[in-house]
C-alpha cells in the first residue's frame, strides 16, 4: 500500500484485492511524548493539532489506495453496540464495532491494549472492525462485540449475496457465513502482561467453561489472562475458522513491545498518558 510507514501493518489473509486493511503503529506521526508519534485519539490529552495532523496521514494513506476513501472514527465506550457506515456519517457515534458495504468507508478502531478485530466474507462483499477489550469481548450472557458485529455482518453479507450464492444456503441464520468469513486480530496486551482479577475469569467462564484454559494463576487471587485466544474462542464458536493475525506471542503484545505499540496500562500512569493506534478495513 503505497505511501504506507512500512512499520504499519497489513494483514496476511486471503482477502480478495478490493478489500484493504491496515493497522497503525505508534511510528510515523508529528505527536511529542508521549504520545509518539502517530497518536490517532483525540480524547487522551494530546495537542489537537497533532491529533489532526496524525489522523490526515492516515486519510492520505487510505485515499492512496482507494481516493475518496475515508476512516470513520467511532467514540468507543468498551460496549458492544454496532453501527452500519453510510455516507455522510460523522465521526464521534458512541459505538464499539462497525460494518460497511460501501466503497471507500473506512470501519476505523482505536486501540492501546484492546484487542482491534476485522472481518471480511471470501467475496468482499461487506468489511467489518470491532473493539474488544475484555468488557466487550465478555459481554453479557454470552454475547459480547464479537458475537453482535457478526450478526451484524453476516446479515449484510447474505443479504449481499448474488442470488446463485444464497439458493443453498441453510436458515441458521447468522451462522450461514461463517464459512465464508475471514478475521484478523491485530495487536494487543498479550498474555505476558494482562493480569486481571477474578472477576474477569469468571465473566468469560461463565458463559463458556472452557475459557478457563486461558487464564494462568498468577499469585494473590490474579490471573494473566490471554485476550487474543479468548477472541478465537468465541470466532470458533460461531463457526469462524479462518483466523489470522495475533497468535497470543510476544510479537503482539502492546505492553511488551514499547518501541513499536501503544500501551494504556504500561504508559497511562507512568508517562501520563499513551496513544491510540488504528485498525482499518475497507472496499475500494
Amino acid at each position: 500500500m503505497s505511501q504506507m510507514p512500512l512499520d504499519w501493518l497489513q494483514p496476511a489473509w486471503p482477502a480478495p484485492a478490493h478489500v484493504h486493511a491496515l493497522c497503525t503503529t505508534r511510528h510515523g506521526g508529528c505527536s511529542l511524548p508521549p504520545f509518539d508519534s502517530m497518536n490517532l485519539g483525540d480524547h487522551v490529552g494530546d495537542d489537537p493539532r497533532a491529533v489532526a495532523a496524525n489522523r490526515a496521514r492516515l486519510q492520505a494513506v487510505l485515499q492512496a489506495a482507494t481516493p475518496g476513501a475515508r476512516a470513520v472514527f467511532l467514540q468507543q465506550v468498551h460496549g458492544t453496540q454496532v453501527a452500519v457506515l453510510a455516507p455522510g456519517m460523522v465521526d464521534g457515534g458512541r459505538f464499539d464495532a462497525c460494518v460497511s458495504t460501501q466503497r471507500g468507508l473506512a470501519c476505523t478502531i482505536m486501540v492501546a491494549d484492546c484487542l482491534p478485530l476485522l472481518l471480511t466474507d471470501t467475496a468482499g462483499r461487506v468489511v467489518a472492525a470491532a473493539h474488544a477489550g475484555w468488557r466487550g469481548l465478555a459481554g453479557q450472557g454470552g454475547v459480547g462485540v464479537i458475537e453482535a458485529v457478526y450478526q451484524q455482518f453476516s446479515a449484510l453479507a447474505l443479504s449481499h449475496a448474488a442470488p446463485a450464492a444464497t439458493e443453498n444456503v441453510a436458515p441458521e441464520g447468522v451462522h450461514a457465513a461463517a464459512a465464508r468469513t475471514l478475521a484478523w486480530l491485530g495487536p494487543c496486551i498479550g498474555p505476558q502482561a494482562f493480569e486481571v482479577g477474578p472477576e474477569v475469569r469468571a465473566a468469560f467462564c461463565a458463559h463458556d467453561a472452557a475459557a478457563v484454559q486461558h487464564f494462568r494463576p498468577q499469585g494473590a487471587g490474579k490471573y494473566l489472562a490471554d485476550l487474543a485466544a479468548l477472541a478465537r474462542q468465541r470466532l470458533q464458536a460461531l463457526g469462524i475458522t479462518q483466523i489470522y493475525g495475533n497468535d497470543s506471542g510476544s510479537a503482539w503484545c502492546t505492553a511488551t513491545q514499547a518501541s513499536r505499540f501503544f500501551s494504556h496500562r504500561r504508559d497511562g500512569a507512568a508517562l501520563g498518558g499513551s496513544g491510540r493506534m488504528a485498525a482499518c478495513i475497507w472496499l475500494g
